[in-house]
Order: C-alpha cells, then structure tokens, then sequence
C-alpha cells in the first residue's frame, strides 16, 4: 500500500509527522506539503507562476519528502503530476491544527488537498483534530491509519472522501463513531477595522457559532465529544455509500481503543 501524505500547516507541522508514525507501520509513505502554512487557502492552484519544490529531510528518517513552494492544491498536483512514482492507494491530508466543520470546509486547505486526490480518482481522507492537544492528535493518527487499512480493504474505494475530526477527549471518554453530515451556517465573519496612521486596514474575522442542534451533523457529533466521519462529494448510490460507510465503522472505536493498549 503507497499512500501520499499532504497538509495545509506545513511541511514540518507536528501534526503530518505524528499521522506519518502512525501510517508507516501499514504502508509506504511519501510526504508532499507546503513549505509554510496555508490554512484558510481553500482550492487555490497556482496557475501564473512556475511552482517549486525541494527534497527535505524527513523528520521521520527514510521517509521521501517534498516542501513545495504553493498550496496544498498544488502539493497534491505536483505529488500525483509528477513526483510519485506507480500506484498511490490513498491520499491522507492532515492532520490539521484545529477543526473542519460545517461550511468551514468550503476554505479549509486541509480538505482542498484530499479533495484533489479524490477528483484524480483516488480515495482521500482529511483527517483534523482539536488544536492544542496531543492526546487528540495521536488518537486522530491511529483512526486514519485504521481507515485506511479498511479503505484498501473495501470494495469500490475510489469513490470514497471523507473529512474526520477527532475532538478533544480522552480516548476512552469516545462514545461512539459517528458518520455525519456537514452543519450549515456553522460559521460566522465579521470585519474589524483599524489605522496605522497613512491609512485603514481590515482583518477578516472567522468564528464558529454555538453548536448545532441537529444530532446528524459534524458540529454536534463534536461538540457531544464524538468522532465525526462526514462522507463529501461521493458519486456513490445513497443507500450504497451508506452500507460502505457502515461497513467501514463498524467496530473501529473498540479496535481503535485496542490500539491504543
């Protein structure tokens, strides 16, 4: 199994390098991200200027590895364009410093670049997880190095996007694995203006609102201290993305937590 690893915080976020720990022990790894932060850059592609890239030391040794000079759009296009060699199996983004819920996923780079896996017809995770916490992080890591064993293992997973969020709750305080739909009008922006003297400027403010009502969706499964799976733009039958999502969850919570023993 070859899986190409990506993000949006980062080639050296510590986040990718806990996911890659973790995928090493099931697969080939191949890490390609941008050389600096690019949250919030959405399905940005560079298309008027060359893009570069360049080899770096892995931060887990043996592990081929690529900073590129753009987003994380472009780190997926050059990866699957250009830098990997023979089959990819799956492309894992993440993981992110914080959540992806509701429409916040419309800007999020970290599911842009999962999804440029999955438009070039491969199966694709974005996985985050609670800023400010390694517990989460680490479970987070082993969730999607499960997933993925289970997604090689399924019937028709090129079809298959998924955006995964692990809040921040001790493993054994997870109720349940839930699959989920996005909340809308999760978000709010407002705008703040100030001065330095010669003229105005603006920051962009993104909040979360409180949390949803509605037990289907992302914002509630996470706010309720449950891991969330939200199936994204499949062109899977309903009731046959329904019966693979199942499949792909039943039992994950007990095998993750056995895992983690």
């Amino acid at each position: 199994m070859k899986i190409l690893v990506t993000n949006d915080d980062g080639i050296f976020a510590d986040g990718l390098w806990i996911l890659v720990r973790e995928l090493i022990s099931i697969a080939e790894v191949v890490v390609v991200a941008p050389d600096r932060e690019q949250s919030a850059a959405g399905t940005a592609v560079t298309l008027w200027e060359p893009l570069r890239i360049r080899r770096v030391n892995a931060v887990v040794p043996g592990v081929e590895t690529y900073a590129v000079e753009g987003t994380p759009s472009d780190s997926v296009l050059l990866a699957l364009g250009s830098l990997i060699r023979g089959k990819i199996d799956l492309v894992v983004s993440g993981i992110n410093w914080g959540m992806n819920l509701g429409d916040d996923i419309y800007i999020s780079g970290t599911v842009s670049a999962a999804l440029q896996g999955y438009l070039h017809g491969h199966p694709a995770l974005a996985v985050s997880s609670q800023r400010d916490s390694e517990v989460s992080f680490q479970t987070a890591a082993r969730l999607a190095t499960l997933l993925a064993g289970r997604i090689k293992a399924s019937p028709s997973p090129n079809n298959l996007f998924l955006n995964v969020n692990v809040p921040n709750v001790p493993l054994a305080r997870i109720n349940r694995i839930q699959i989920t739909r996005l909340a809308n009008e999760s978000h709010i922006n407002t705008v703040t203006e100030g001065s330095d003297g010669k003229r105005n400027y603006y920051w962009l403010v993104r909040q979360r609102q409180d949390g949803s009502r509605d037990r289907k969706t992302d914002v509630w499964a996470v706010d309720h201290g449950h891991i969330s799976v939200t199936p994204l733009f499949s062109s899977l039958p309903t009731k046959r993305l329904s019966a693979l999502l199942n499949n792909l969850c039943s039992g994950l919570l007990e095998e993750l937590t056995g895992s983690a023993g």
